[in-house]
């Protein structure tokens, strides 16, 4: 990557920390971007762009791929068509501003990535997953969320404490689905690799 994209990509990161805009950690991206790579995945599909960062990076470790990212929030979905513009990524990465839940898909992916509401989670992967290859993957960021998961939960407030059952009910959903191989990574803020076992 030259200078300007990486002037560029500090630009999304100042203004995420800045307007609290939750992004991925460095060492997440870093894995989902090599991921990305190492798999020659072609056809993406992101439940929660946020304003755009992890699509973008996505889009650059490949330059083959094509992506397609739902948001729901307008002022993130906003910010993102302006993000992607600058990188001209504008033919590779599709928007979708709209609710995932409502959202009906024709095409297929390669790879599904879940960093949307997670208390929705469940309820994602079973929805998108129909729309996934035969042997593809699907990805979830935010598995340890900041490292609650693994707390206990009287320290807790009582929205906060219902999320972080929200998490550890769809951390068992994915241990306990046969049809796919699953691990979970300590990677930045935790991620959930499912990949869908040989049909």
């Amino acid at each position: 990557m030259n200078e300007k994209i990486y002037s560029q990509i500090r630009d999304i990161k100042k203004y995420a920390l800045e307007n609290k805009v939750p992004i991925m950690t460095d060492a997440g991206i870093d894995y989902l971007t090599r991921f990305v790579a190492n798999h020659q995945i072609k056809n993406i599909l992101e439940v929660g762009t946020a304003i755009g960062y992890s699509a973008i990076m996505m889009a650059l470790s490949n330059p083959n791929v094509k992506i397609t990212t739902i948001e729901r929030d307008q002022e993130r979905y906003m910010e993102a068509i302006k993000n992607i513009k600058k990188f001209d990524l504008e033919n590779r990465i599709t928007l979708i501003f709209n609710d995932a839940l409502d959202v009906e898909l024709d095409d297929t992916y390669d790879l599904i990535f879940l960093d949307a509401a997670k208390g929705q989670n469940i309820h994602f992967f079973e929805k998108f997953e129909r729309r996934l290859t035969g042997n593809g993957t699907i990805i979830t960021d935010n598995m340890e969320f900041h490292g609650l998961v693994g707390q206990n939960e009287q320290d807790m407030s009582r929205n906060l404490r219902g999320l972080v059952r929200k998490i550890r009910e769809y951390h068992d959903f994915l241990e306990k689905n046969e049809k796919y191989d699953v691990k979970f990574l300590s990677i930045g803020d935790g991620l959930a690799i499912a990949e869908r076992k040989e049909l």
